[in-house]
């Protein structure tokens, strides 16, 4: 090819691209816009899932052929989407208009109802017997689309999936859904819906199967498990033992669950899949409360101690007004569902003029069933007692105390609605190391009531009375003072209780009542008020009741709401300021 061949293609070439640039025939499609014209109903759906409204695709295609195609997809597509809604009879119309805009018309036309519900049963659930019919019978009732409801294909899919879950979750652990229909009429917009579960054979219990221990007792996780080999299955039950593991410090993970094989049926095992947490953690805090002033803390936690599984949590704790030193040894839980511990602690405080200086060794049984927390322990103690402008005293007591505790609330951390109720009953005797004979009595109720939209109402109260002699010779733990922050605000803390020399100690009589609105008028904030009235004698005709009340701020904090309070103490005519805050790192 010659020179003047080559310069003249050239030329040519530059031509026609240019022509091409200049027309937008050749380099570039037309844009491609498009109006949809549908009802409030189904307009959402439509815009949220059809291609051909998506922005990023915009292009109209060259051929007429591919713009064919694309109107056979856009409607099949809109078709697919109403009908997941019900809508099985839809008008769709792809047309351009003289202007060059693409418009897409949609009438959905009629949404179909659902006209009748057939659920059947195969497999052993569909055997004879009381109990089989009442299980099929409920889970009937609890189907959730009646006769007459719209057909909407989520609802249709979520229902055979509750259907599934509520025969699988007892029993029958190989459950499956063998056939299912939804027909439809679309002449009388009517759906006939129809399922068929085949529940397979019962499922019974067998041995644990455990991995992942590696510097646990072989036997620890055998500790947890309340399940017997040979009962029925029931997954609420294993995930209730896998709840108790992985509340358990000594594990990072936890899965429990079954083979769901039917050969396995009679006696299928429980697969116990764990990770082990780091066994030893140091820790330091701060904080402040205008109970005890300021607060640094160190801890020392070991939740495998010498590779038994044993709980080491020790600690030293120093406060403004007072001191601590402590360890605690938790022992793993036993197969009867409680918990032993035993400890020793070291104390020094000072408040309202009252130095106090103990220590004591102590054992403890903690049992947690549902809701309800109980406590026993015994306890060995020496006490030293150093009031201003009083004689100095010293007591020994080895005690006993039970406590009941029933949280029946929304939220632990942040209760709207419910009540926590509690009794405390324990005491000592001259016969068994002690220096008195005592009793002690204790309750507590607390009531939450929701009020509005956020709103939530705290009703709060307290009594307690120690039976005894006198108070001489009664540890000062087994008589009441009060006042402060969570009680009788407005006071002091422990400021209420009876005079002796120029401090005030522990009488035998013990009584708080309070109430409390707290606003929400931000999720995370909220304004309080509130009125308080309590008061501790030695006597029931030394008591009257002090009362307190004032507004104060509340914040949703992760570890549950903080309050700022600012109260007034009617008999002492002054305010004060209550607040308390703690930061672990």
């Amino acid at each position: 090819m010659t020179a003047f061949r080559i310069r003249a293609l050239l030329r040519l070439w530059l031509v026609a691209l240019c022509l091409g640039l200049s027309s937008g025939t050749v380099f570039a499609q037309a844009p491609l816009q498009v109006e949809l014209d549908a009802p409030d109903s189904v307009r959402p759906l439509l815009e949220r899932h059809l291609r051909i409204l998506d922005r990023d695709d915009q292009a109209l295609p060259e051929a007429q052929a591919d713009r064919i195609a694309l109107a056979r997809r856009t409607r099949r597509e809109a078709a697919e989407l109403l009908a997941t809604e019900g809508y099985f009879t839809p008008e769709i119309r792809l047309q351009r208009e003289p202007d060059g805009r693409w418009q897409l018309s949609v009438e959905p036309g009629t949404q179909a109802s659902i006209a009748g519900v057939e659920l059947l049963f195969d497999g052993d659930l569909a055997g004879d017997g009381k109990a089989r019919a009442e299980r099929r019978a409920a889970l009937r009732r609890a189907w959730p689309l009646a006769p007459g409801e719209p057909f909407r294909q989520s609802a249709w899919d979520d229902a055979k999936a509750r259907l599934l879950d509520g025969v699988a979750v007892r029993d029958y652990a190989a459950a499956r859904i063998v056939d299912s229909r939804a027909e439809v009429d679309p002449d009388n917009a009517t759906v006939q819906l129809s399922v068929t579960v085949d529940s397979g054979p019962r499922f019974f219990l067998g041995p644990l199967e455990v991995s992942g221990l590696q510097d646990l007792p072989p036997d620890f996780v055998e500790r947890f498990n309340l399940l017997e080999p040979g009962e029925p299955f029931d997954q609420e039950r294993l995930l209730a033992l896998q709840t108790a593991l992985q509340n358990s410090p000594q594990f990072a993970s936890v899965i429990v669950d079954i083979e769901r094989d039917p050969a396995l049926a009679a006696a299928v095992p429980i697969r116990v899949q764990i990770t082990e947490a780091q066994s030893r953690h140091l820790g330091f805090g701060v904080g402040y409360s205008t109970n005890t002033g300021f607060r640094t803390e160190m801890s020392w936690r070991d939740v495998n101690l010498l590779d038994r599984g044993w709980e080491l949590a020790t600690g030293l704790r120093l406060e403004q007004r007072r001191h601590a030193a402590y360890a605690d040894v938790f022992l793993p839980p036993a197969r009867a569902g409680h918990r032993d511990s035993f400890g020793v602690a070291i104390e020094r405080s000072t408040v309202e003029g009252l130095t106090l200086t103990t220590q004591a060794v102590g054992v403890a049984r903690t049992k947690t069933r549902g809701n309800i927390d109980t406590r026993l322990a015994l306890r060995l103690q020496h006490e030293q007692r150093d009031p201003d402008g009083a004689p100095s005293t010293s007591r020994n007591a080895l005690t006993a105390n039970w406590t009941w505790i029933r949280r029946r609330v929304d939220n632990l951390l942040d209760p709207r609605r419910g009540d926590v109720l509690q009794f405390d009953i324990g005491g000592g005797a001259k016969a068994v190391l002690s220096d008195q004979d005592f009793l002690r009595l204790y309750g507590r109720y607390v009531r939450y009531l929701p009020f509005a939209e956020r709103d939530v109402l705290i009703l709060r109260a307290e009594g307690g009375a120690t039976l005894a002699p006198s108070r001489d010779g009664v540890p000062h733990d087994f008589l009441f003072r009060t006042g402060g922050t969570q009680t009788v605000r407005g006071y002091a803390f422990e400021s209420l209780g009876v005079r002796e020399g120029d401090a005030t100690v522990g009488g035998r009589y013990l009584a708080t009542l309070s109430a409390e609105y707290v606003h929400w008028f931000l999720p995370q904030w909220g304004a309080a008020a509130f009125v308080d009235a309590g008061d501790a004698a030695d006597s029931r005709d030394g008591f009257t009741l002090k009362t307190g009340y004032g507004v104060g701020a509340r914040w949703k904090s992760p570890a549950g709401p903080l309050a700022i309070d600012l109260a007034y103490g009617h008999e002492e005519r002054r305010l004060r300021l209550h607040f308390g805050i703690a930061i672990a790192f």
